[in-house]
């Protein structure tokens, strides 16, 4: 796979598409970027019962930030990490632009034959509408 400079790797909640991801970046000798998409807020989160879910929502990215720091210093990889909030497709082919990327790595999404039927298979809009190739990893 040689040719590639920079990477943009869309973590979706497991570590092993970023594993991978780093690990083959620093094979190549290319630059990562790391990116971390929040749904968007879409409700009353009054009604959930937790008082301050501002602190949750940033705990949890201390964690992913923390995590992404371990696996890249023992791959001894420099990686740069984006978090966004919006539409998941929408903000990695946006960011895939803007980082000027030349390879996409997802992680394979569990398939589910009613929303191929509709539509709304992710993976397969990204892969249609990426300016770069994309790399699913299982």
């Amino acid at each position: 796979m040689k040719g590639y400079r920079k990477l943009l790797i869309a973590v979706n909640g497991s570590n092993d598409v970023l594993k991978y991801g780093i690990k083959l970046a620093k094979d190549e000798g290319c630059w990562v970027t790391i990116l971390k998409i929040i749904p968007p807020y879409d409700g009353d989160l009054h009604l959930t019962g937790i008082k301050n879910v501002a602190d949750i929502i940033n705990s949890n990215i201390k964690i992913f930030f923390n995590e992404v720091k371990d696996i890249a210093e023992s791959e001894r990889a420099l990686v740069k990490i984006k978090v966004q909030e919006g539409d998941i497709e929408e903000k990695i082919l946006e960011a895939a632009v803007e980082e000027n990327v030349d390879l996409i790595i997802l992680q394979a999404e569990k398939t589910n034959p009613i929303k191929k039927l509709f539509g709304k298979d992710l993976i397969t809009k990204i892969i249609n509408q990426a300016p770069c190739p994309v790399l699913v990893v299982r």
